[in-house]
């Protein structure tokens, strides 16, 4: 039962994205952007099934299982800073994009304010969209490989074949229309998998029992402040807000917004994502803190299986308190999570392959489907090679992206300009950063945004800004 649940529903998936063959036009501004057409409730049930992926249902859940309460923090910091950019940024970007006429995130960071693009800087950024979210990619179909080998003990190798060649067959169908539409059905179906297990687990744990439950298995679990915090608690739960602002360097989120029909629906957008998203974000945290409590050997399990520990912690609560139909329910949504996040990277990549890196074949429609069958091909042989955890697979890109592409981003959104040689340090500078820097006390996405942030400002002191080219 469990496996026809699943199978039913990756199905029904897979026909949503088909269905949209109906409404494909053959250029490539429908297949990178759906002629900014979408309408605003679709694009935003899109952008948070895209933003909570695999990193939701594995990784942070993985991290509410092993640090207990201070993952709250995490959540509410990453919470804010994503609101922000909703009530800041959502809205420049759709008006910026159609103004410049780009359908890619790199070109519209290399793109001056009377719309002339510098193609350095659209390729570099391009390079690094390519790079990281090709990584960014393989950690999702990783996560849906971990857990169909929980669950059914299938090789690590099944899960991943199977979101690629899914995602590929409705990518294929109708771009990121197709992309937009699973999304929307599958953060449906995500809600409910949490729900329902977090109602599952109320039933074997009453909520005002938990925290007594986790306070015998380990006091540290109900302690709200992490220990030896090196630069306090306000700067810990600042840096997760600059975790949710690394959303502005995010190209396959920020493609939504430039899909939705009109600027002045980006509120109504705002609306319907924040009400699904912070229901969904307290969810996880629960199933993470009920995963400790009713099953504390997870690490032997894990060990008998040879994957991490916190990766198994969803599927095994599933397989324990669900009957087999909400378990494939609850399989279907982890996987739904996965793919609403890796279709939506692998179209990111062909725009960046096709508009920024060789802007030759920015007009070929061709052009834009091989290079998505040839990203994904490389994202699932990284993910199949891979030996990271989800979560810092997914960390590790989402703070490069971040510190990269978002600071130089949110200058331009400023109307500055922003001359080659000032992007090019920007983007560097914030790579640098968020390589080098190793402390837990603050998310490594503070200091990557405001070090090239700072390096702009100084560029702007010294006159170099206004002097300069913006080419």
């Amino acid at each position: 039962m469990v496996v026809v649940t699943f199978l039913v529903f990756l199905g029904a998936f897979t026909a949503v994205g088909v269905a949209s063959l109906r409404k494909r036009q053959d250029t490539t501004e429908d297949y990178l952007v759906a002629s900014r057409s979408v309408h605003p409730w679709l694009a935003a049930l899109s952008s948070v099934a895209t933003n909570n992926s695999g990193f939701m249902f594995i990784g942070l859940i993985g991290f509410a299982y092993e640090e207990g309460l201070k993952a709250v923090w995490l959540q509410a910091g990453w919470l804010t800073g994503d609101l922000l950019l909703w009530l800041k940024a959502h809205r420049r970007v759709r008006e910026r994009s159609e103004q410049v006429q780009v359908a890619s995130v790199p070109a519209l960071i290399a793109a001056d304010n009377d719309g002339t693009i510098d193609r350095v800087v659209a390729a570099v950024a391009g390079l690094i969209t390519l790079f990281f979210l090709a990584g960014y990619a393989a950690a999702q179909l990783n996560a849906g490989s971990t857990a169909l080998h929980s669950l059914f003990d299938w090789p690590m190798s099944v899960g991943a074949l199977l979101g690629a060649a899914i995602v590929v067959a409705y990518s294929f169908s109708g771009g990121v229309r197709a992309s937009i539409w699973t999304d929307a059905a599958q953060s449906i179906v995500m809600l409910v998998a949490i729900v329902a297990l977090v109602v599952a687990a109320m039933n074997v744990v009453p909520l005002s029992e938990l925290p007594a439950q986790l306070h015998a298995l380990d006091p540290t679990l109900v302690q709200w402040a992490p220990e030896d915090l090196t630069y306090g608690l306000a700067l810990y739960f600042l840096g997760w807000v600059f975790a949710g602002l690394g959303a502005i360097g995010q190209p396959h989120i920020l493609v939504r917004t430039m899909a939705i029909d009109a600027p002045e629906n980006i509120g109504r957008a705002r609306f319907v994502y924040m009400l699904w998203f912070v229901p969904f974000s307290v969810a996880v945290v629960l199933v993470g803190l009920y995963a400790r409590a009713i099953i504390p050997d997870l690490q032997a399990l894990a060990d008998a299986q040879t994957v991490a520990a916190a990766e198994l912690a969803l599927p095994e609560l599933a397989t324990r308190l669900l009957p087999e139909f909400l378990v494939g329910v609850c399989l279907a949504g982890l996987f739904a999570a996965t793919m609403s996040t890796a279709d939506s990277q692998l179209l990111a990549c062909s725009a960046a392959v096709t508009q920024d890196i060789a802007p030759r074949w920015r007009n070929s429609y061709l052009a834009s489907k091989v290079a998505t069958l040839v990203v994904a091909a490389v994202a699932l042989v990284f993910a199949l090679t891979a030996d990271e955890g989800v979560f810092a697979l997914v960390l590790n890109a989402w703070s490069a992206l971040g510190a990269t592409l978002g600071p130089v981003l949110i200058v331009r959104l400023a109307g500055g300009r922003v001359p080659r040689f000032v992007a090019l340090a920007m983007m560097l500078g914030g790579l640098v950063v968020v390589s080098v820097w190793s402390s837990d006390a603050v998310y490594k996405l503070l200091p990557g945004m405001l070090v090239p942030l700072a390096i702009y400002g100084a560029a702007w002191g010294t006159g170099l800004v206004r002097r300069g080219s913006s080419s």
